[in-house]
């Protein structure tokens, strides 16, 4: 089973609020997902970047693949 960090939306129309999930690769976009491992807001000025790192950390260990834009955030935020 191929895992993927990756963004799931949130939010209003024109409001997007994201959560950065742990799912199968298969599942759809805003689907089932196995675990939430953090929050992104693209709104607040500047973006607000949160991650559980505890969490984070095992799923990228367990061999999680992030998504290019999970990637950045994951950089973004120290964590990789």
């Amino acid at each position: 089973m191929a895992v993927k960090m990756r963004l799931k939306r949130m939010g209003q129309k024109k409001a997007p609020f994201y959560r950065v999930v742990v799912a199968d690769a298969r599942s759809p976009r805003d689907g089932r997902f196995i675990a939430e491992v953090g929050t992104y807001d693209p709104t607040a000025d500047p973006s607000v970047i949160k991650f559980d790192e505890e969490n984070t950390k095992k799923w990228l260990a367990n061999g999680a693949q992030p998504t290019d834009r999970v990637a950045k955030l994951l950089k973004s935020a120290g964590l990789v």
